[in-house]
């Protein structure tokens, strides 16, 4: 952007001002000695000239557009999206968390590395794993961390042959993803009848090439995997080893253990289930868990305690090495600490179970208005279908658009991928029974309208400031910035903007 072509800003009047800054202690000679030239902004930046009230309006307004867990029920299935207490926000905030740096002196740090190896006994505790690194950003970077703790067990026996990585077929996409990314071969292991691992394909796949299975129980569906036992053994029997996804631990907390089922690797999404609000891509926090074979290889630094003391352990000679700069998102194992000690093992337990409660409830009283696939006890979590509604010309991103115009933000939709129109529902255990049956009470009417008025539906949202978009051509074309969103509505001579008035309640 030059001089000649300005922004044009709608509320922008010279003369306005919604900032004081301090006064600078440089002058501008000195700053053109502390900063290269080709590295000074020119021209100017050209920001709009507002008063305070309307910045906090214009960025307020922006927030109230969006759904979050904070203003709306938020099923989305997978991502575990529960209210997150305030009191963790608090303690993130703290002056001795946030606004300390990872090169001082250990003596100054005490406290977060208290708290760090503090957290590590309790996920190690929850889990039943010997050791665990803090360091990864998210679950994705876990399993990148895990695939490389798996490499580097194998080499490290003279096992190079170790290439193929199994993945179910209704695993989350990341999985295979990750596997390939550090180059091993991604064997794909089907579903059975009844939602859960083809026993029978999943030996016929094993062989002296396995490095390991990346599993996630409960699965994506929402079912626990009962061959667990079976599963296992048949993996360590060729010399393999097991991985655990852990997006779905909310439905095991106090109940049972991925360590005592069997599995060398653990990664926990402490953002999901631990409770920091992840909604628009992070923040994040993937830790990952071994049994005491792998620790030799786990990355640098780990937290170790000497009478009281606390420091960094870089001597760790097959680490794997750093993942990322220091210690991983500080902030998010705060907050998952404060989680964890504020609720204790029995209150643990309850979020379990409080969440597979709550989906056998959402489950049976929509079951006879939309089909549900794999019937039967869930976990934390289940899968229904749009089959009903798409005889009708009524698919699941239908309904997922019409849910947001009663204030509920949509379930995921189509997947896990092995079934048909799915919407995964996860109403986690924050959420009263009375949420509940609103969110029931609207699916039996979206379910009546795609009978009476599928139109109504092709067309959702309503409500909204914007209406249902052109996804493909959103995707391939994003307007990222209102200067272009203004232009493409003057181009068109028409906005995105729903101007619709069609009732919510409408029958």
């Amino acid at each position: 952007m030059n001089k000649e072509t300005p922004l044009v800003y709608e509320l922008s009047q010279e003369g306005k001002k919604g900032f004081s800054l301090p006064h600078s202690h440089f002058d501008s000679s000195d700053i053109s000695k502390l900063v290269p030239e080709s590295l000074m902004r020119d021209p100017e930046m050209d920001l709009p000239s507002v008063s305070e009230p309307e910045l906090v309006r214009h960025y307020v307004n922006l927030s109230q557009k969006n759904f979050s867990v904070d203003t709306n029920f938020y099923p989305l299935g997978s991502c575990t999206m529960k209210y997150n207490p305030k009191i963790n926000e608090d303690a993130a905030r703290f002056d001795g968390f946030a606004n300390i740096h990872p090169l001082q002196p250990e003596d100054s740090l005490q406290g977060i590395m208290k708290l760090l190896f503090d957290l590590e006994s309790s996920l190690k505790e929850i889990t039943g794993m010997d050791r665990f690194t803090l360091q990864p950003a998210a679950g994705a970077h876990g399993e990148l961390c895990g695939m490389m703790l798996v490499k580097s067990y194998h080499e490290a026996r003279g096992d190079m042959k170790r290439k193929n990585v199994l993945v179910p077929d209704s695993s989350h996409g990341t999985n295979p993803a990750s596997a390939a990314l550090f180059g091993f071969n991604v064997v794909e292991v089907k579903s059975d009848e009844r939602g859960r691992v083809d026993l029978a394909h999943l030996k016929s796949l094993i062989n002296d090439e396995t490095a390991c299975l990346m599993l996630t129980n409960p699965n994506t569906i929402g079912l626990f995997e009962d061959d667990i036992q079976q599963i296992q053994k048949a993996i360590h029997d060729v010399g393999g080893l097991l991985y655990y996804d852990g997006a779905n631990m909310n439905a095991l907390l106090g109940i049972a253990r991925p360590g005592d089922m069997g599995f060398d690797i653990v990664h926990l999404n402490l953002h999901k289930t631990f409770s920091t609000p992840h909604g628009g891509g992070g923040p994040g926090a993937g830790p990952v868990g071994v049994k005491k074979h792998l620790i030799p290889y786990l990355p640098t630094p780990l937290v170790k305690e000497e009478k009281g003391v606390y420091s960094w352990d870089e001597d760790i000679p097959d680490s794997i090495g750093k993942l990322r700069a220091f210690l991983g998102n500080i902030g998010v194992l705060v907050r998952a600490y404060v989680y964890i000690a504020h609720l204790g093992r029995e209150g643990l337990k309850q979020v379990s179970q409080d969440a597979i409660i709550n989906a056998n409830y959402l489950k049976k009283k929509i079951e006879e208005h939309f089909t549900v696939p794999f019937p039967g006890f869930c976990m934390h979590e289940f899968v229904a279908q749009a089959v009903k509604q798409n005889d009708l010309g009524v698919h699941a991103t239908d309904i997922a658009k019409r849910l947001l115009d009663f204030g509920i933000h949509a379930p995921t939709i189509y997947f896990p991928l092995i079934v048909a129109e799915a919407m995964m529902i996860e109403p986690t255990e924050t959420e009263s029974k009375a949420t509940l049956d609103q969110f029931v009470k609207v699916m039996l009417t979206i379910a009546d309208e795609a009978v009476e008025f599928p139109e109504r539906l092709h067309e959702a949202p309503f409500t909204l400031a914007i209406s249902r978009p052109d996804e493909v051509k959103a995707a391939r074309n994003p307007i990222l910035t209102y200067k272009d969103y203004r232009a493409s509505k003057d181009n068109n001579g028409s906005s995105s903007i729903s101007t619709t008035g069609v009732p919510v309640h409408a029958g």
